[in-house]
Order: structure tokens, then sequence, then C-alpha cells
């Protein structure tokens, strides 16, 4: 699995780095096949915001969050594309 993390209008510092990391490690256990994973973190204004896009066999998911913390917008961010996950999956397996 590759992680790309980038950053719009803000550094990525160590501690954001490690706090993508940690939260997109529980999007692993959901699904073994992932492949790559994209976050851009972007600043505008007052607004934090967290986008992702995992690419995953069969499917490329994205996802959005907004928040007044960067912390809570990548919370949001991992949250949604856990249930994304979790939904393709299970669509995927044989009825």
């Amino acid at each position: 699995m590759q992680l790309n993390i980038s950053g719009h209008h803000v550094d990525v510092t160590d501690p954001l780095r490690e706090y993508v990391e940690s939260k997109f490690e529980r999007l692993q256990r959901h699904h073994s096949h992932i492949t790559n994973m994209e976050v851009t973190l972007i600043v505008e204004k007052q607004i934090q915001k967290a986008e992702g896009n995992v690419h995953i066999s069969g499917a490329d998911l994205f996802a959005a969050a907004e928040a007044d913390d960067m912390y809570a917008a990548i919370d949001a961010l991992t949250d949604k594309l856990d249930r994304q996950l979790i939904k393709h999956k299970e669509k995927a397996r044989p009825h």
C-alpha cells in the first residue's frame, strides 16, 4: 500500500503525517486489496479540508471532509472512507 500526502496552502508537518498514517492504517484492516491512497490537506480561509482518494481492485473511492480543525477533518475523512470500503466489500460478496 502506498500513501501519498500533500498539502495545499498548508505545510504537512511530521505530526500531521504520522496522524494521517495512523488513521489510514485502520482502512487497511477492512480491505486488503488497497493499492494506493492519496490524501490532500487544504486550508481555505478559516476552513480546514481533507480530501482522500483510495484505489482498490475494482473501484476508486473518493471522500472529502471539512472542519474547523485539521485533525477533526482527517477523522471525518477516514470515517467516510471506512464506510465506503465496507459497503464496497459487502457488494462484492456473493449472495
